[in-house]
């Protein structure tokens, strides 16, 4: 083998491609669901493609099966699950009266899920593992999904020109620099204080007591928290600046007398 020829890995991790192909179904579902009109059959699947996104993740890392492909991989398969099937879930729920205005809106959610997508792989070596750069492609299918759960069971109408909004906030700060909470640090392997688990547990009992409303609330309010966390950081950068300034400005000390 001659010096500096890069040897080719062979093979994939399977278990953790299993993971992502299940989310890859889910999602799939999901769109097929939608085109039906079964939206709150294609919303459950989108949540459990969700919940298969997370576990390949961790699986990987846990299985230190971390690799290239599945890299790749699972950014495919997320376009199709948090990018196509939330985007035409929306449209056909939600913004199909206000027919070309709808699917443009619906187009940006798509579009924008694929832009964040593809910032993300190319800034992974960079990427914090404690705060997302723009909202995650799964929160913005999340919060569609959970609102499609919550307006079913509550049998209410989508307005569509507040859906169009929604819509359209949500494709922009997918592809923003505001921070959002990933908790990628959270090593769950290591010992925690009991007061974690019972964490857990309330978080658990405050979705199975509602899931139909308390999940839309949870996803509305991780939407939320990084337009906050984004505010309050730049006004407190405002601050560390004017107090800066006001201490450059400040007048020169005065000479000692002689």
């Amino acid at each position: 083998m001659t010096k500096g020829t890069t040897v080719r890995e062979r093979g994939i991790y399977v278990l953790p491609s299993l993971f992502t192909t299940a989310g890859l179904f889910s999602g799939f579902y999901a769109l097929i669901a939608a085109v039906q009109g079964r939206y709150e059959l294609a919303a459950w699947a989108l949540i459990v493609a969700a919940v298969f996104d997370i576990l390949d993740g961790r699986v990987a890392r846990l299985l230190h099966a971390e690799s290239d492909f599945g890299a790749q991989y699972d950014s495919i398969c997320d376009m199709l699950s948090f990018g196509i099937a939330p985007a035409v879930l929306v449209y056909l729920w939600a913004l199909a009266p206000l027919h070309k205005a709808g699917w443009l809106a619906a187009f940006l959610i798509a579009a924008c899920s694929a832009l964040r997508l593809a910032r993300f792989n190319v800034q992974q070596d960079t990427q914090s593992k404690r705060y997302f750069n723009g909202l995650p492609t799964p929160a913005s299918a999340m919060l569609i999904a959970t609102a499609v759960l919550f307006y079913e069971d509550s049998q209410l109408i989508p307005a569509s020109w507040l859906w169009f909004g929604i819509s359209v906030t949500l494709a922009w700060l997918m592809v923003s620099r505001v921070p959002f909470f990933a908790g990628k640090d959270v090593d769950l392997q290591r010992r925690r204080p009991a007061i974690t688990l019972l964490i857990f547990l309330v978080v658990i009992v405050f979705i199975m007591v509602n899931p139909h409303m308390n999940l839309f609330v949870l996803a509305m309010a991780y939407c939320i928290h990084g337009i906050l966390f984004g505010l309050s950081q730049r006004f407190r950068k405002t601050d560390d600046d004017a107090s800066e300034n006001a201490g450059d400005d400040s007048p020169p000390a005065s000479p000692p007398a002689d």
